[in-house]
């Protein structure tokens, strides 16, 4: 168990690099220099929403990077709109400008075009499903891990590999 375990972790590591490759592929493809691939993708993902940066941070799909350093580079160069909360002025909000819009549209096809040549592999939503599952079940691990009550907590569902 104790290979598979770090070559998963190897795996994972790998894997999250390539695909940051991947996208600053596709952000040289439509010459778009000023954003980078972490920013790029978390554009993606506040989508329609309107957050506060706590909330980026606290979905965190941003390991590695400083959200906040980089919710103000998108701000400078026109991708967020940066407003007060009405509710709590101290809070303040983001949401896509027209041209974090343009590059979150452009960034769906991506994943579109990927969905679609990976289905063409043999791949299918099963196995991608599978591969999900035990990604959670890893980040479930993990969370238990720094629980700091010294037990591992066991995942719901095992997956088999």
């Amino acid at each position: 168990m104790r290979t598979e375990y770090l070559e998963a972790t190897k795996l994972l590591e790998r894997l999250h690099r390539q695909f940051l490759e991947v996208v600053k592929t596709e952000l040289d493809r439509l010459n778009i220099e000023d954003i980078n691939n972490v920013q790029a993708l978390i554009l993606f993902n506040i989508g329609q929403d309107e957050l506060t940066v706590g909330e980026l941070t606290n979905r965190g799909y941003y390991l590695g990077s400083n959200v906040s350093y980089n919710v103000r580079k998108m701000v400078e160069n026109g991708y967020l709109v940066q407003e007060r909360s009405t509710h709590d002025r101290r809070s303040i909000r983001v949401r896509l400008s027209e041209k974090g819009l343009n590059l979150q549209r452009h960034m769906g096809a991506m994943f579109d075009r990927h969905a679609g040549a990976l289905a063409n592999t043999g791949n299918t939503a099963e196995r991608l499903r599978a591969a999900a599952a035990a990604f959670r079940d890893l980040e479930r691990f993990w969370s238990s891990m720094l629980d700091y009550s010294g037990a591992p907590v066991v995942p719901e569902t095992t997956t088999a590999a």
